[in-house]
């Protein structure tokens, strides 16, 4: 069950509505994204590795460490409950929220073992708990990674000339893409955890399952 309690209207950009608090049982779909209740959330102000990024330990071995972080975090969390307070939209108009558990902040919880990192480019809220657990060798920090955001754009297609079709997957799991253009090119990101893509053409996407956004 999702309990609403009205607090104050948050006046932010994208986040029209009055504010409220919500409470529901935690669904991990990842480290820092969260289904409370059937709402979808993306933890406040921290970054996490892609479910199929890999790290390198000291010894050169690989090991699928956004596969890890995510099971830990379920692990932890997961059909738990949790009061979260929005703060923000993100893309999609997903709520970005900073969500408790016990009283406690889960995402200072999940940085402060080394679960995920600091997103300093929305947020410094978590940066004092991440240099205590990189100092600590914590989780993540005693691998060799590439910061979650860094893999992300490195992941994008090389010829940005010819693949430039962003093969979006909605909120209700409906293959969309969009082409130079179109109304929400600008505003769509693709994630590879979501089975997101691009596309050197319409053609290649319609082939791929997806249909060609309306606008």
């Amino acid at each position: 069950m999702l309990r609403f309690c009205f607090i104050f209207v948050l006046l932010l950009p994208g986040l029209t509505h009055a504010a409220e608090q919500f409470t529901g049982r935690v669904d991990a779909v990842d480290v820092d994204t969260w289904d409370i209740g059937g709402v979808r959330v993306r933890l406040h102000g921290i970054d996490a590795p892609e479910l199929d990024q890999i790290c390198q330990d000291s010894d050169g071995s690989s090991w699928p460490c956004g596969a890890w972080v995510t099971h830990m975090v379920q692990v932890q969390f997961q059909g738990r409950m949790t009061t979260c307070v929005p703060l923000d939209r993100y893309r999609y108009g997903r709520i970005v929220a900073r969500c408790s558990v016990d009283h406690e902040d889960a995402a200072a919880q999940i940085v402060e073992q080394g679960l995920a990192f600091a997103y300093r480019k929305y947020s410094d809220a978590y940066a004092g708990v991440e240099r205590v657990a990189r100092i600590g060798n914590k989780g993540l920090h005693k691998t060799q990674i590439r910061v979650p955001w860094v893999h992300r754009a490195r992941k994008k297609p090389k010829s940005s000339q010819t693949c430039l079709i962003k093969g979006n997957v909605s909120l209700k799991g409906e293959k969309i893409f969009h082409a130079p253009g179109q109304r929400y090119y600008a505003k769509t990101r693709i994630s590879a955890a979501k089975g997101e893509r691009w596309f050197c053409s319409a053609a290649e996407a319609r082939a791929a399952g997806w249909r060609a956004a309306r606008r």
